[in-house]
């Protein structure tokens, strides 16, 4: 029988350790080189590569290409640092890295993600260097350095590992090394093999001790001193991948990226300027070859700038009492509007700005994408014992949005139809081209606002507060809370602010009043192929009409004049009046025609005002089969009962309510017809 501590270590694997421990002579990696030279990639080719290795597609937003990049889902790890909505501004990251890996230009710039507080500006960075990690694992990302073998006074042999992790291709001296790499290239080459610099201080001494002691023959030298190895890239061990945080200026010096002297090894080696007697530990030292993440990088002290600017610039390191040392690596930093004000503002910092590619990452504008953010940790299964009610995410993510959307030019136009524009709705008289223009005149949409942040804390709050009922939560709780955290927000610097961000909130409570009202009239009528065919009976009268033709009777197989009863009958439940009744008919079917010139075919679901006049002359066709305004009464006959109840199961089966959700709307919507708001029932 086996072990306990035999059948936890069946699920090591152990030929995947071996492969990324593996060890080789100099010959061995030019031949991997040779057969694949990939391995040879600059940092800013292989970060562009891993990103191109999950895959991307492309879509049409407002007549617009768009990609979105595979990657950023982050499938690996369950989606867990997943990034929505910010499809543009990754584009524009990838491109830049894109031109880095041709050597275009940006590969001598900081990459800066520019944003406001919780827009995903650290996540891109961590999914980066997350993938770094994975893709190093892989057989298309392996990186190789090497080590030394030397002899020890005692006889024994001593292992020193290259501090800077370069590539085994850098010991090739620079006088020859065009000729070896021409050699090495053979043509089949993504990108040609470019090692520039020399070696590390450290490496460059043994070498030149070394090739002293055998008389110049370099080949000697590999054969007997030089090993190669499999590098796996690491944040927690401090291997390709390095992260700087500034702190308190009297606590931190230029050393914490470029390294420091190791006073215990001056008494072995007798200097302070012996590369042996250097840790090359710094962050840009243990970032080589892979990536630097510089957080909140505007706060750093001018101290830092000129390591900053060699690094960028140059790719050149000025380590303490040696000469410029060259690195391989992405730097990427990122900071808030507040400390970009300050760049902007301090003369100090023009290298710096000189030097920079800025990406805007603003807030999320578009409702579907910002609903995934709250679903990721508040959707169905994800809580435990308490029922979210259908479209409190919903609402919490409407009024996100609303914060950061500018007020539209055109007066005719709320912000929540625009909101709605964007979300892909379709709205009358308001075409792509009309949405384009909206976004191109609110240049800085997006940036402003409430942060995803404050609405995942006010939920947080709602799931664990005394108002939320025994075991659910709904929009209206979720809403409240959202309201009352409005008094303490830290970020809301002024009472107009405040005033506005509640103005918002009551335009949000209106448009979920209509969402249940319209749900619960749904689930009375509750036949979607009804609809469709009330649709398409529509769509043929319109089309009649408009072109000036007659109706062929399903029935009687002869032809009519187009209904107009029918088709009043419609248009009336969103208050088309007589004189525009020809506008909107000629709109549908320009809208229709527009679709088809696409390739698409016509959905009443995307046309939201259709779609809602279809639903409401439905309704107003069913409605008297059952009274809702009996739930709020005292007294229910057995038959009006039977037939809530089965409104209700509607509910819970075709919209996720749960048996007290459900009977709360439906007191809900009964109360307002009560009243007497019937607007559209």
């Amino acid at each position: 029988m086996q072990s306990l501590i035999e059948r936890v270590g069946k699920f090591h694997n152990v030929e995947e350790f071996q492969e990324l421990n593996w060890t080789g002579t100099m010959e061995d990696y030019l031949e991997i080189v040779k057969a694949k030279p990939e391995v040879a990639r600059t940092a800013f080719q292989r970060i562009y590569d891993l990103v191109l290795a999950a895959g991307y597609r492309e879509y049409v937003d407002n007549k617009k290409v768009v990609v979105h990049y595979n990657f950023f889902d982050d499938e690996p790890d369950g989606g867990r640092d997943a990034v929505y909505g910010l499809d543009i501004p990754v584009m524009k990251l990838v491109q830049t890295l894109k031109a880095a890996a041709h050597g275009y230009g940006p590969e001598k710039r900081v990459i800066l993600l520019h944003g406001p507080v919780g827009s995903s500006k650290s996540t891109l960075v961590r999914l980066i260097k997350k993938g770094l990690e994975r893709y190093t694992r892989t057989n298309d990302g392996a990186v190789y350095t090497y080590e030394w073998i030397l002899d020890a006074p005692n006889g024994d042999k001593q292992i020193v590992p290259s501090p800077m992790h370069e590539d085994p291709l850098k010991l090739i001296p620079m006088d020859w090394r065009k000729q070896a790499f021409e050699e090495l290239n053979v043509g089949k080459a993504k990108y040609p093999i470019v090692i520039k610099g020399q070696l590390n201080p450290h490496c460059r001494f043994i070498f030149n001790e070394l090739m002293r002691k055998y008389d110049g023959q370099w080949t000697l030298v590999m054969k007997n001193h030089v090993r190669v190895k499999r590098l796996v890239f690491s944040e927690q061990d401090r291997v390709g991948i390095g992260t700087f945080q500034p702190k308190d200026e009297k606590n931190q010096d230029s050393t914490e990226l470029t390294g420091d002297i190791n006073y215990r090894k001056i008494a072995e080696y007798g200097s302070d300027s012996d590369p042996r007697a250097f840790n090359f530990d710094g962050e840009f030292c243990v970032a080589n070859r892979g990536l630097v993440e510089f957080v909140e990088i505007l706060k750093l002290d001018v101290a830092f700038l000129y390591d900053l600017l060699g690094a960028t610039q140059e790719h050149k390191i000025k380590p303490k009492k040696f000469a410029q040392t060259d690195i391989d690596e992405v730097i990427i930093g990122h900071t808030n509007e507040a400390e970009y004000k300050k760049l902007l503002n301090n003369e100090f910092m023009e290298a710096l700005r000189d030097r920079t590619i800025k990406i805007d990452i603003p807030y999320i504008t578009k409702l579907q994408e910002e609903v995934k953010i709250y679903e990721k940790d508040f959707g169905k299964g994800r809580v435990k014992g308490v029922h979210v009610a259908p479209h409190t995410l919903e609402v919490a993510a409407m009024w996100a949005i609303l914060t950061r959307l500018e007020d539209p030019k055109k007066h005719n136009l709320t912000r929540l139809q625009k909101l709605k524009l964007y979300d892909g709705k379709t709205l009358a008289g308001y075409t792509q081209d009309n949405v384009k223009e909206l976004r191109k005149e609110a240049a800085r949409e997006g940036m402003d606002g409430i942060s995803p942040r404050y609405v995942q804390d006010k939920i947080s709050n709602s799931l664990v507060s005394e108002k939320a009922g025994a075991n659910y939560i709904n929009p209206f709780i979720v809403m409240n809370e959202l309201e009352s955290g409005l008094r303490a927000h830290s970020l809301i610097t002024n009472e107009e602010e405040r005033k506005e961000y509640k103005e918002h909130l009551g335009i949000v409570r209106e448009e979920y009043t209509d969402i249940v009202k319209n749900e619960v009239q749904r689930a009375i009528s509750a036949d979607e192929e009804a609809v469709s065919r009330l649709c398409s009976n529509y769509i043929d009268n319109v089309k009649a009409y408009t072109q000036r033709e007659k109706v062929r009777n399903p029935y009687t197989g002869r032809d009519e004049e187009p209904d107009e009863r029918l088709m009043r009958s419609i248009e009336q439940k969103i208050d088309i009046p007589e004189s525009r009744k020809d506008d909107f008919r000629r709109e549908i079917m320009n809208y229709i025609g527009a679709l088809a010139i696409d390739g698409k075919q016509f959905d009443f679901r995307t046309n939201e005002r259709l779609h809602k006049a279809l639903e409401l002359k439905l309704f107003e066709d069913q409605k008297d089969t059952i009274k809702l305004t009996s739930l709020v009464s005292n007294v229910i006959d057995r038959e009006t009962q039977e037939k809530i109840d089965v409104v209700k199961n509607r509910l819970i089966k075709n919209y996720g309510y749960n048996e007290e959700s459900a009977t709360d709307v439906l007191n809900y919507v009964a109360s307002i017809f009560a009243r007497g708001d019937a607007k559209g029932s």
